[in-house]
């Protein structure tokens, strides 16, 4: 499967070499590049059950979402959200990559064994809105304490 063109160059375009880069991400049996956080994204990290339900919450009160990456075993989940979140972020057991700090990326549109596009990027720039992104998160949480009541 071919990735779309606009979302590799939209994410090979913070790579200190993008034309390197989306040489070796195209050639990669693993299908992952590392990424520079903090130039064009930043990104949330949630634990996967918060992440899950927080990305219910969020397809349900918006039209077009910024990309989600999910990790091997649905262990965490990672919300793109503008450039200089991560630094403000204040939430607890949040993790956070921005500025100074890399992941891993893996090619849009190509299965890997590991890291994997819940929402994949379109190469438009669409970020998550951080504002609702933490609304989404405390629906979520809620809806998690209800459950365990129950």
């Amino acid at each position: 499967m071919t990735a779309p063109k606009p979302a590799v160059e939209w994410l090979t375009s913070v790579a200190p070499n993008p034309e390197a880069c989306r040489w070796e991400w195209e050639r990669n049996p693993l299908g992952v590049a590392l990424l520079p956080a903090g130039k064009a994204w930043d990104v949330l990290i949630l634990p996967g059950e918060l992440g899950y339900p927080t990305l219910d919450v969020l397809t349900r009160i918006l039209d077009q979402l910024g990309p989600v990456l999910v990790d091997f075993g649905d262990s965490r989940m990672g919300f793109f959200v503008p450039p200089g979140t991560a630094a403000r972020w204040l939430g607890t057991g949040i993790r956070t990559a921005g500025a100074g700090t890399w992941i891993v990326v893996p090619y849009p549109g190509r299965a890997t064994g590991g890291i994997r596009w819940l929402v994949p990027p379109d190469g438009s720039g669409t970020l998550t809105d951080p504002a609702l992104l933490e609304l989404a998160m405390h629906e979520a949480a809620a809806g998690l304490a209800t459950e365990g009541e129950g």
